[in-house]
């Protein structure tokens, strides 16, 4: 009797991954890449909704503790650190009317519209003057009133004479990147290293978006806006962020573990092959 010659033919990936047993395991592991992709998606979640909380909690401290004076935390000409964006402050001086400028393309609730801007002569920041006693005078504060749809409404405005105290939030003075030049009582930006050459200085770095006080949404005639916080959001939670990217590569594992098993089978030699074929490299049983 003639031993039939063994089938030597080597197994293709897709014959292997179409036996029952590897989509079986294939499902298996689909599904929990699933699980572990919706544990990573909902981490993320989990990661912005901390960060938005922490800032709920920041604002909710800051109104409860208070403004500070505005010549405790800046200084005129000072570089503005990132961290006062937001800050709740006060301000005594005087408004210079003659100054007043309008900034167009600023929307609100869905509305373009233009922002008040005013130069705000300081005569008290809460430290006597000390903070620019070598500069050359007081300083001036840009001052946001708040925001009008258009121009007509920002004539009726009046300003208030003689010195007044200020309540508003701190924000950042806007980069010199496009126009700012003042043009017909407007400018595109609020850029202070440009605007000092309209309004003399010294100059702050950082603007006032006033709340309370005369001249300010309370007074009437503007619309409030909102408070500042840095561009890009709160961010998130870093640790979350990680726990995201943790499960998500947990699910490219598993994945990657079926392909793995479906070329260990194709290499195990299942349909012939000699028991020390080079094909297999699976030594066999010797022969009776």
């Amino acid at each position: 009797m003639i031993d039939a010659e063994p089938n030597n033919e080597r197994r293709t990936f897709v014959q292997v991954a179409r036996q029952p047993r590897m989509i079986g395991l294939l499902l298996v592991f689909v599904l929990a890449a699933l699980v572990c992709g919706r544990l990573g998606a909902w981490q993320l979640d989990r990661a912005y909704e901390r960060a938005e909380l922490a800032a709920q909690q920041e604002a909710v401290e800051a109104a409860a503790a208070g403004p500070s004076w505005l010549g405790g935390v800046l200084a005129p000409q000072e570089s503005f650190p990132g961290e006062l964006v937001g800050r709740e402050v006060r301000v005594a001086g005087e408004f210079e009317p003659s100054g007043s400028l309008l900034v167009p393309g600023r929307v609100l609730e869905g509305h373009a519209g233009y922002l008040v801007l005013t130069p705000f002569r300081v005569s008290d920041d809460g430290t006597a003057g000390e903070s620019w006693a070598d500069l050359s005078g007081p300083p001036v504060l840009a001052v946001v009133q708040g925001w009008v749809p258009a121009p007509a409404d920002a004539e009726a405005l009046t300003l208030p004479k003689g010195e007044v105290t200020l309540t508003g939030w701190l924000q950042a003075g806007e980069s010199t990147s496009g126009s700012a030049a003042v043009v017909d009582g407007q400018t595109e930006q609020i850029a202070l290293s440009a605007l000092v050459n309209e309004w003399g200085g010294p100059i702050y770095t950082g603007y006032l978006v006033a709340t309370e006080g005369p001249g300010s949404p309370e007074d009437g005639g503007v619309a409030a806006l909102p408070r500042p916080t840095i561009d890009g959001g709160s961010g998130a939670n870093l640790q979350n962020v990680f726990y995201a990217l943790q499960w998500w590569v947990f699910g490219g594992f598993a994945v990657l573990l079926w392909i793995r098993l479906v070329r260990d089978e194709m290499a195990g030699g299942r349909r012939g092959g000699e028991p020390t074929s080079a094909d297999t490299g699976i030594a066999g049983l010797p022969s009776a």
